[in-house]
């Protein structure tokens, strides 16, 4: 089951990432390019995921699903929000900072001693397999963020509906809450697993969560495609504004 769900979750994921690469190749919206980074970053956590609970870890493999799936993809998947909600000077700024944590953080990772894994079809936890720094690089990256992103798309959301009485005003806040309930679920996903240690759970809230924000980003596209709602501003994935 975790194994099926993680081919699900990377099969949502690439379409995703697909979708926001064309949209960033009209629009050359850099929004867009960080989204579609961030998706990248997170189908290939998936794949390792796939990898690891089918044909059994290793540290490798590991190290793989720890740097997308635990550190980098949410920072990134953030960096769109920043774009969207403080303007593309902040955004280049925080982007330039993120490019120098990634760095840091790839180095972290792949250099760092770690507790054997091989063999086991269990999702390894990260305090039991990393040190201190790896895993307060993770705590940092995913949890400011999911309060970015979350944060970002409750705001839009009720700006839209103050606005519900225009034409496809609701629909963008239906979106929005989509978006923000889907980065809950998939935040949720890593503390379920590492206080109930049930790797399901955690594979659920993985293919739950990446389908919830597609179906956000779905709503948010149709919804901007109308002649009545366009606006250049209404984008994937994170907060329309």
């Amino acid at each position: 089951m975790v194994s099926a769900l993680a081919f699900c979750a990377t099969a949502v994921a690439t379409l995703f990432a697909q979708a926001t690469l064309v949209r960033y190749t009209r629009n050359r919206r850099p929004h867009e390019l960080a989204w579609t980074i961030a998706l990248a970053m997170f189908a290939l956590a998936a794949v390792a995921l796939a990898l690891g609970t089918t044909t059994g870890w290793d540290n490798g493999t590991f190290r793989v699903f720890y740097l997308f799936g635990a550190i980098l993809n949410v920072p990134w998947l953030a960096l769109g929000t920043v774009y969207l909600l403080a303007g593309a000077t902040v955004g280049r700024r925080v982007q330039w900072g993120l490019v120098l944590i990634t760095g840091l953080a790839a180095g972290v990772v792949l250099t760092a001693v770690m507790e054997p894994v091989a063999g086991s079809l269990a999702i390894p936890v990260g305090k039991e397999v990393f040190g201190v720094f790896p895993r307060v690089l993770a705590a940092v990256g995913s949890g400011v963020g999911a309060v970015v992103i979350i944060g970002g798309a409750v705001w839009s959301a009720v700006r839209f509906v103050r606005r519900r009485n225009e034409p496809g005003m609701a629909r963008l806040a239906a979106a929005n809450g989509l978006i923000a309930l889907g980065t809950i679920v998939l935040s949720s996903g890593g503390l379920a697993q590492g206080i109930v240690g049930h790797d399901e759970a955690f594979a659920i809230s993985l293919a739950l969560g990446i389908s919830v924000i597609y179906a956000g980003f779905l709503i948010s596209v149709s919804t901007a495609r109308a002649p009545a709602t366009t606006s250049p501003t209404t984008s994937p994935a994170a907060p329309a504004t």
